[in-house]
């Protein structure tokens, strides 16, 4: 029996979309959290689906869970003022017999349920894990406009989602990170603030997150 839920999160403000509502947006006339739904209900790992969103955009996405037969659709919650209380209110609306959560950005319509069914299983395996690729330019730090140091590239990935945990070690350190007052944008750091284990699986550069209009454009582009 499949026993991960995904939180799908999307209650940011798309404040470089120019206006566009990226999750509502069509791709190729399809909205783009439909890609992202159908992705997760077509991996048979995962047991259901929990949208985080903004409450203005609930009715919609209900509308398109029907549309497109998304039948793992269990809640639509309301996103909180940071990421990372957003993730939160998705974790307590999942079930109580999900051992794993896979949290996902909502804006990555183009995920692949063969890399979402991969990550879950190193996720077994090592108590966490997260979908990521090799980088692919040379990277610098920056001090007031200085290069200060150049990375090693072989070491650096560019970290995407779905991040899968053991749920029990997601609130141990999503209480952590309430008890110290830490707010991370990113949950694999969450989970690395207490000492935990993340791997690293290797998805695919298509599995981008749309942030501008024009990433709209080159996700229709991969699609065709």
């Amino acid at each position: 029996m499949p026993d991960t839920s995904a939180v799908i999160v999307c209650a940011g403000n798309a404040s470089r979309m120019g206006g566009i509502n990226k999750i509502l947006a069509l791709l190729n006339e399809k909205p783009v959290i439909a890609f992202t739904m159908q992705a997760f209900q077509e991996c048979a790992d995962i047991a259901e689906i929990v949208i985080v969103t903004k409450e203005e955009n609930f009715s919609q996405i209900k509308e398109i869970a029907e549309q497109y037969q998304i039948k793992k659709l269990t809640n639509i919650v309301e996103g909180g003022d940071t990421r990372q209380k957003s993730v939160l209110n998705g974790v307590k609306a999942v079930s109580k017999n999900s051992a794993y959560i896979a949290i996902h950005d909502g804006a990555r319509p183009l995920v692949k349920p063969e890399h979402i069914a991969k990550v879950i299983q190193d996720a077994k395996i090592f108590g966490g894990a997260t979908l990521g690729v090799p980088v692919k330019d040379t990277i610098k730090t920056v001090d007031d406009g200085l290069i200060t140091d150049t990375p090693p590239r072989n070491a650096l990935w560019a970290t995407q989602t779905p991040q899968v945990f053991r749920k029990r070690i997601y609130i141990e350190a999503m209480d952590f990170a309430l008890t110290h007052g830490l707010d991370f944008t990113d949950d694999c750091q969450l989970v690395e603030a207490i000492g935990g284990k993340v791997y690293m699986t290797k998805g695919d550069y298509t599995n981008m997150k749309l942030t501008t209009p024009e990433d709209l454009k080159i996700a229709e582009v991969l699609l065709s």
